[in-house]
C-alpha cells in the first residue's frame, strides 16, 4: 500500500514536471511575453510609448523582486506598423517562432483582429490588447482580457450628454473605414437615437490617409454643429485643422484612441476644445500626485523622454500580467494563469482609472469612461466616470 502511495506520487511530481516542462514560454529562470506595437507607422508614437512602460515595469520587478516566482521576464516586441497583414506575421513569429508564453498589450484594433486566431490556435491569451473595440473580449473566449471601456460605450453614453449641453442640433460623424472606425460609428449611432436624433451625415477615410479636405467640405456643407471623430492621432488633426483653416467651427469629440498629448503638442492651438472619452488620465507633471512623479522621473531616466498615457497603458498592463502570475503560482500555464485572472480585482490606479475585475464570464475589466477638453493646449477632466 506504502509503495503504491509512493508511485502515484512520483507519478503526480512528473506529470507535474512535465506539465511545465511542455509549458511554451515558460522555463526555470524566464518568461517569454510577447507583444505587437506600430513603432514605424501611423501609431509610432503611441507604441513606442506602450512598450517603454511595460519595459519599466519589468525592470522594476527584477530590481525589486528579482522576478516572479524565481522567473525573470523577457519582452519580445515586433513592429507591424499598424497594418494587419504585418500584425499576422508578427504573431505568427511570437508564437511559432520565439514561442512566447503570452502576447500582452497588443496596439490597434485591426491588427488584433488579425492576430488573435493565430493566438489562439496554440492556446495563447491575448491580455490586454490597447484597443477598446468590444471584439477584444466578444464572444466570450477563455484566451480573452480587455481592460478599457469600449469606443462602443464611450461615445453611446458621452454623445447624449454633449447634444444636451451643447444644444446640437445636427450630430455628423467621420471615421476610418476598419474595425476601429466602425466601433466609435456603432456608438455614435446609439448615442444619437437614445438623443432621440440621427447621424445627419457621415464620412469615411481610409487608414493611413493625410488629406481630409473633402470629408470636412462634407460635413460643412450638412450645417453640422457636433462631429463624432472615429480618429486616432494625425487624423484627429487633420480634421480639426482643415475645419479650422475653412471656417467650420462644430463642438468635436474623440474616443480615448484621440486622448493622446500628441493632439495639443503636434496641433497647436487649433485643437482647443477637442472633447475625448477616456479611462487613464495623461500625467502632467506640473499637476501630478508624488507617485506618479517619481514614477514619471524613473521613466524619463531610462528612456529620456517624459511619460505619455501610453507610457502607463503599457506599465499597468505589466503590472496587472505580473499580479496575475505571482497568483498562479510556481507551476506556471495557460490554465493556472487563466484561473488565477479569473478571481483578480485590481483597485483604482495612480492614473486615475477606475477600479477593475475579472472572473469566467467577465473578461471586460472597466466599462467606465469619462471626458475630458483640451484648454489651452492641456487635456483637463470635466466629467464623472459614467457607467453603461
Amino acid at each position: 500500500m506504502q509503495m503504491k502511495s509512493i508511485a502515484v506520487l512520483a507519478a503526480f511530481a512528473l506529470a507535474s514536471g512535465l506539465a511545465n516542462a511542455q509549458q511554451q514560454g515558460v522555463s526555470k529562470t524566464e518568461i517569454l511575453v510577447g507583444t505587437i506595437q506600430d513603432l514605424s507607422g501611423p501609431l509610432a508614437g503611441y507604441g513606442k510609448q506602450a512598450r517603454n512602460g511595460m519595459q519599466l515595469r519589468i525592470d522594476e520587478l527584477a530590481e525589486q523582486q528579482g522576478g516572479i516566482h524565481g522567473r525573470k521576464i523577457k519582452l519580445l516586441v515586433e513592429d507591424d506598423g499598424y497594418d494587419p497583414k504585418k500584425a499576422v506575421l508578427a504573431a505568427q513569429k511570437l508564437v511559432n517562432q520565439d514561442k512566447v508564453f503570452i502576447v500582452a498589450g497588443h496596439l490597434g484594433t485591426a491588427p488584433n483582429m488579425a492576430a488573435m486566431p493565430v493566438q489562439f490556435e496554440k492556446n495563447i491569451v491575448n491580455f490586454m490588447p490597447i484597443t477598446a473595440a468590444r471584439e477584444m473580449y466578444e464572444p466570450t473566449n477563455r484566451l480573452k482580457y480587455s481592460f478599457a471601456a469600449t469606443y462602443y460605450d464611450q461615445i453611446r453614453l458621452a454623445l447624449p450628454k454633449m447634444v444636451k449641453d451643447k444644444q446640437a442640433k445636427k450630430v455628423c460623424s467621420i471615421y476610418q473605414d476598419d474595425d476601429f472606425g466602425l466601433e466609435v460609428q456603432r456608438g455614435a449611432e446609439a448615442g444619437a437615437k437614445a438623443a432621440g436624433m440621427e447621424i445627419a451625415e457621415k464620412t469615411t477615410f481610409k487608414r493611413g490617409a493625410t488629406d481630409f479636405s473633402s470629408q470636412v467640405a462634407r460635413l460643412k456643407a450638412a450645417n453640422c454643429d457636433l462631429v463624432v471623430l472615429g480618429t486616432i492621432i494625425r487624423e484627429t488633426i487633420g480634421t480639426i485643422a482643415e475645419s479650422r483653416k475653412t471656417g467650420f467651427n462644430p463642438t468635436f469629440l474623440g474616443s480615448s484612441a484621440a486622448y493622446t498629448d500628441l493632439i495639443h503638442k503636434l496641433g497647436g492651438k487649433p485643437m482647443d476644445g477637442l472633447y475625448a472619452t477616456m479611462t487613464v488620465q495623461h500625467p502632467y507633471l506640473d499637476e501630478a500626485s508624488q507617485p506618479i512623479r517619481f514614477w514619471a522621473a524613473k521613466y524619463k531616466t531610462k528612456f529620456n523622454e517624459d511619460p505619455t498615457v501610453f507610457s502607463a497603458y503599457g506599465y499597468l498592463i505589466m503590472d496587472e500580467f505580473i499580479q496575475a502570475a505571482l497568483k498562479a503560482g510556481p507551476n506556471l500555464t495557460t490554465d493556472s494563469f487563466i484561473k488565477a485572472m479569473d478571481s483578480m480585482s485590481f483597485p483604482a490606479d495612480m492614473f486615475g482609472g477606475p477600479p477593475q475585475s475579472y472572473t469566467a464570464t467577465k473578461r471586460l475589466g472597466n466599462d467606465q469612461s469619462r471626458l475630458s477638453q483640451i484648454q489651452n493646449g492641456k487635456w483637463v477632466v470635466v466629467s464623472d466616470y459614467v457607467k453603461p
